[in-house]
């Protein structure tokens, strides 16, 4: 059989709006076929249908040329599918090995029918796992306690676990450094050996055309380009996701540079953060890159008072103030776009406009009570300003794509007018077109005049949008670099410590 799967003319739709239209796919035993897309163009949608999450409208799915019905992530993975979501959704308070064997538990010798657990069968189990991926992460832990990198590797081992043959890969690098998405590399090539089939999601185009063998491009719930990744650059894979022709991909705004507008002095929280002075400016964009788990989120985490520093001072236009709580942060006008949405920055049980509100429910209220014209017509005026795609803003935020729940988030803390932004991996699961708005966004509040700062984990991002860049090792600034000294080899230098004496 030519085919291991084929998905044929799908189509869905959601409270009437179509998000699927006759959109088919074909995967062959041992290829990489990449899914491209704008948010919201409709991947995640048909690889839910995929693996029983929704129920699709019309169409067929086959696998080796049998027709199936494909009734539950479970029914799904008992066909041989399985699949790394890009919303990590792990059980929290349970430990890593539990979450890896969630619903398929070792169950200890004998105790078979009282269904009593095995949890040192599993940790061992996840050990070699882990082992087996150069992983080194305690089975023991308690899953809340991981990093973002952290969770989304346990999501890769889990899946790969599996033994499928079909495996679905949704922004599986998004939070993970280069070597470990040189890890994951690896165990893609090691099963396209064993014939495993992968269908691989993401809107880094470097990767894609390292590891993928050929390209299905949807664009607005349509099929939009099909063919073999050789016959592909950038450009036409651009023009097919976007309609459009980008020919900037990081636009950076010339903007004037004043006034201090914070200065953190000899800032100390633990091992996390050791010693980090360090000043911000009006219309300054300050990059700060580092390997995961180098202290980046912690130490803005300490700035906006998720975690109390230990010691140290903060300044905001030369006055010290204490931050003990993101509370105290918003007071003094400093806004933090968190690096998980899905855990941090989104109320995902309410809708969008209720979460666009979030921050300001105080201004948009009268003695006590919310003011619901005001309430919509804030959240309407950013659904149009930051071009968030969704039927309404009473939709659920639960309904909308990875890319236009990040925009809501924005939307969220641009109501409150701060004067200071902190981005953490804001661009993270963002396809191409939404981050160049993001970019855009970031050079415009730079030109009003807000002190911006930026963490990502892309070396080609944080050098395209940034004024300067401070590099973090083991929680201490490692090195400053000036636009003009901008090289990803002078960051990974300073990042691995291998670039001389630390900046103090």
């Amino acid at each position: 059989m030519e085919y291991i799967l084929e998905m044929r003319d799908i189509s869905k739709s959601f409270s009437g709006v179509n998000v699927l239209d006759n959109v088919s796919l074909k995967l062959r035993p041992g290829e990489v076929h990449a899914l491209m897309g704008e948010n919201g163009a409709g991947k995640s949608t048909l690889m839910k249908i995929l693996m029983g999450i929704y129920k699709m409208d019309s169409g067929t799915i086959l696998i080796n040329g049998e027709p199936v019905a494909v009734t539950s992530p479970k029914d799904a993975i008992s066909k041989g599918i399985s699949m790394i979501h890009q919303e990590l959704n792990p059980v929290l308070d349970m430990e890593v090995s539990e979450n890896i064997f969630i619903g398929r538990e070792i169950l200890k010798p004998g105790f078979e029918k009282l269904k009593i657990v095995d949890k040192a069968a599993m940790r061992k189990e996840t050990k070699k796992l882990f082992s087996g991926m150069d992983i080194d992460i305690n089975p023991n832990k308690i899953t809340r306690f991981l990093s973002v990198a952290e969770m989304q590797l346990v999501e890769i081992v889990k899946a790969i676990s599996l033994n499928s043959r079909i495996v679905i890969m949704d922004e599986p690098s998004s939070a993970i450094t280069e070597k470990e998405v040189n890890v994951l590399f690896e165990q893609i090539k090691r099963l396209k050996e064993q014939g495993v089939a992968i269908i691989y999601i993401s809107h880094k185009m470097d990767e894609i055309f390292k590891i993928a063998d050929t390209i299905t491009v949807l664009r607005d719930g349509v099929l939009a380009g099909y063919g073999d990744s050789k016959d592909m650059n950038r450009d036409k894979l651009i023009s097919m996701m976007v309609g459009r022709e980008i020919k900037e991909v990081y636009p950076k705004e010339e903007t004037e540079i004043k006034d201090v507008v914070l200065e953190v002095e000899n800032l100390n929280r633990g091992r996390k953060v050791k010693n980090v002075s360090f000043q911000l400016h009006s219309g300054e964009v300050l990059g700060i890159a580092g390997l995961v788990g180098s202290g980046r989120s912690e130490l803005v985490e300490t700035i906006f008072g998720i975690y109390p520093c230990t010691s140290g001072k903060i300044m905001i236009r030369g006055q010290e103030v204490t931050i003990r709580h993101p509370k105290h942060a918003i007071e003094h006008k400093i806004a933090m776009i968190t690096e998980d949405r899905k855990q941090t920055g989104l109320n995902l049980k309410t809708t969008v406009k209720q979460n666009i509100s979030l921050v300001s429910i105080n201004k948009l209220s009268r003695a006590g009570i919310i003011d619901n014209k005001r309430e919509s017509e804030a959240a309407e005026n950013y659904i149009k300003s930051l071009n968030i795609k969704t039927y309404s803003a009473k939709a659920p935020i639960k309904s909308l794509s990875g890319g236009n729940q990040q925009k809501v988030v924005l939307a969220k803390w641009l109501l409150d007018e701060p004067d200071i932004i902190i981005f953490d991996e804001p661009t993270r699961g963002i396809d191409v077109g939404a981050k160049r708005d993001i970019y855009l966004l970031i050079g415009k509040l730079a030109k009003q005049g807000k002190g911006i700062i930026v963490i990502s984990s892309e070396m080609p991002e944080v050098m395209g949008i940034s004024d300067r860049i401070l590099v973090i090792c083991e929680g201490a600034i490692a090195g400053e670099l000036k636009r003009d000294e901008f090289t990803q080899e002078a960051i990974m230098n300073y990042a691995s410590a291998r670039g001389g004496k630390r900046h103090e």
